[in-house]
């Protein structure tokens, strides 16, 4: 595939490839962009901002519902595209087309709710002539960078509230996965978005990332992504708006009195869909030391129950990981834990891209995998006394996404939503639990900001205040 620079498909002698994850085939290839391809898309993104900025709001509408319809209609194809190209199985990737089409019709649905209020200026003295109101207007344009662990559904979070608070964009989709993002593009421009609206950028993010971030004409920048990625573009981006959705190390509580069948379904599911390659995975179970061993005999059988294989199989329950280096690195990060006296109590073994589903207990403070964001099918469990010593140590790391939380009792529930730390809290659901109209975003090193399709419109848009004295 080509990549979409002022309205026209460019390609370039320097390719990349694409290849899937479980075999190492090569699928298709992409051009390998520049710093130049980025000016370029920015000097088309001058113009697209002043094109969808005069768009009036029905037309904006008409273009993101028209996507989400192609969307609906060719299902199985970009389910195929995502699960050909990245980790998820045809089944996982059956779901984040579904999503990515309700993203955009919820984003067409929100275009027309950027709303304004009157200001009553003569409640201050001094102001009694005086009468006016703000209204939103767009920003300008808009850096999207997207990962690879949701190649359609991620881009359609970032392009559908752009598009519709009139915006223009550039967008970098992830280097191992820009096939969804490309054929997104497409649909879009089928649907009539006019050209240089969307530039879409393909490359090595060490040879655009900078171009994209520091350009002074980019108004704002939205990643999904590392947190380390996302602090090098902090010290980088200069005066500019920034979305920032980072890493995390979800923790899931389970009281005593929890459903265990619940939570033990809900947890598994949790930790190793999509190969545990989640920003909202379950990492880390917090278990009352009244059903922890109840919990963990549950917890490992529904595990070795897990089918792994090729992604595209329809009977696969988990896929490999989209890189050999990646599963190499949570085979280490396991490891690492094993000799500093964790319990491996089943999977740890990898096979190429082929990572088992892991379960860990008896996990030391301070190893790597109970601290940093393991985005691997590994999670830990912990015995815990009472709730308290579940809150301070769901608490104990550095990032505050989402969690999780197990319980009959309304009491400890309101407990645990107003004393774990993140930025969104599931009551008898796991972490891993989202729709794609809520706010979405973390605390501490877990990002910047709120996605979300209304909440990303506001993110995305500035109020202006009209006043007249009369």
């Amino acid at each position: 595939m080509k990549m979409l620079i002022h309205g026209e498909w460019v390609d370039r002698e320097e390719k990349i490839n694409v290849v899937d994850p479980y075999d190492g085939r090569v699928i298709d290839t992409v051009p390998s962009g520049t710093a130049k391809d980025v000016k370029a898309a920015i000097d088309s993104a001058e113009e697209g901002f002043r094109i969808n900025r005069d768009l009036p709001v029905h037309k904006r509408i008409e273009i993101l519902k028209g996507t989400a319809n192609i969307l609906d209609e060719r299902q199985e194809e970009f389910a195929r595209t995502i699960a050909t190209e990245g980790s998820k199985t045809i089944k996982e990737a059956r779901k984040e087309a579904f999503r990515a089409a309700q993203t955009m019709t919820v984003a067409a649905e929100e275009a027309r709710r950027i709303l304004g209020e009157t200001i009553p200026f003569d409640s201050m003295a001094g102001s009694e002539n005086r009468v006016g109101y703000y209204y939103r207007f767009p920003i300008g344009i808009i850096a999207a960078i997207t990962p690879f662990n949701d190649p359609l559904n991620l881009v359609a979070h970032k392009l559908g509230p752009a598009i519709a608070g009139g915006n223009s964009v550039v967008l970098k989709p992830a280097t191992v996965t820009p096939l969804s993002a490309l054929k997104l593009g497409e649909a879009l421009l089928e649907a009539g978005l006019p050209p240089k609206v969307l530039n879409i950028v393909t490359g090595y993010g060490s040879k655009i990332g900078d171009a994209m971030v520091t350009d002074k004409r980019v108004r704002m920048i939205t990643f999904t992504g590392g947190t380390e990625a996302g602090e090098e573009i902090v010290r980088k981006a200069g005066l500019k708006k920034i979305g920032m959705e980072l890493g995390s190390n979800s923790p899931v509580v389970v009281a005593e009195d929890a459903d265990l069948e619940l939570a033990v379904e809900s947890s598994v599911s949790g930790a190793f869909w999509a190969v545990g390659q989640n920003c909202i995975g379950v990492q880390r179970i917090y278990i009352h030391e009244a059903i922890y061993d109840r919990f963990e005999s549950m917890f490992v059988e529904r595990t070795k129950k897990m089918k792994v294989g090729r992604q595209l199989d329809e009977d696969t329950d988990m896929g490999p990981m989209i890189t050999e280096g990646e599963a190499a690195r949570v085979e280490a990060w396991v490891r690492e834990a094993v000799e500093k006296s964790a319990t491996l109590l089943t999977g740890g073994t990898r096979e190429g891209t082929v990572f088992q589903p892991t379960v860990l207990s008896n996990v030391p403070e301070g190893v790597t995998i109970a601290c940093e964001e393991v985005f691997g099918p590994a999670v830990c469990l912990f015995k815990v006394k009472d709730m308290d010593e579940a809150v301070a140590k769901a608490n104990d790391v550095r990032f505050g996404l989402h969690a999780g939380v197990f319980t009959k009792d309304i009491k400890t529930a309101f407990k645990l939503i107003k004393e774990i730390d993140v930025g969104g809290i599931m009551i008898n659901d796991s972490s891993d639990y989202r729709i794609d109209l809520m706010p979405f975003g973390g605390v501490k090193y877990s990002g910047l900001g709120r996605e979300g399709l209304k909440f990303a419109l506001l993110e995305m848009t500035e109020p202006k205040v009209v006043c007249f004295n009369l």
